[in-house]
């Protein structure tokens, strides 16, 4: 990733980055220092991984420094009921970011996909760890693929991405800290953080 060139205006989520050139998976390095009681907030994000994962155990694909994938400790001070609509909540923060930035409009497949033109651009895998009724940590796990443009030929017809659709670079940054910017103020508003 580039050296940030956009302001981000957050004072808890990503504020503590952890980068990786290349990691198995952002989610699994996440847990790691979640267990650890890492800073709140904390972003583990990469420019490739080699063991993405996507919901229902799937693997997530993501081109060698194309597109964002990244995973957010977070630790709530919600109870778990207030965290029943996040996944949904997370995609509405992303379809707003690049509507905000650039005027697209993104869909959301309920509850965690994000979509346009019928094929899929982005997910969202959400991940409570609770001790008894008591949430412990909250990875948020993302990918987003903004500038991939090669697919393994099993995602071509339902895989998408930013670069694809409109026929242009984008700043994995700039989206990235749009996102953050508009997440952080999701959470505060929800009394999570």
């Amino acid at each position: 990733m580039e050296e940030k060139k956009f302001f981000l205006e957050t004072k808890i989520i990503a504020k503590n980055k952890i980068y990786f050139k290349e990691i198995d998976s952002t989610q699994i390095q996440a847990k790691q220092l979640a267990e650890k009681n890492i800073e709140n907030g904390t972003i583990v994000i990469t420019d490739y991984q080699t063991g993405g994962i996507g919901t229902h155990g799937r693997s997530w694909y993501s081109e060698r420094e194309k597109n964002l994938a990244f995973s957010l400790i977070i630790y709530p001070k919600c109870t778990i009921q207030k965290l029943d609509t996040l996944s949904i909540d997370i995609a509405r923060c992303i379809t707003r970011a690049i509507e905000k930035l650039y005027g697209y409009k993104l869909s959301i497949k309920t509850p965690n996909d994000i979509i346009y033109n019928k094929k899929k651009m982005g997910g969202i895998l959400t991940q409570i760890v609770t001790n008894g009724k008591k949430i412990k940590y909250l990875i948020v796990g993302i990918g987003f693929n903004v500038n991939g443009e090669n697919f393994p030929e099993e995602l071509k017809e339902i895989a998408t991405s930013m670069k694809l659709e409109f026929r242009k670079e984008f700043s994995r940054e700039e989206i990235l800290n749009e996102f953050c910017n508009l997440f952080e103020e999701y959470c505060i508003l929800n009394k999570i953080i």
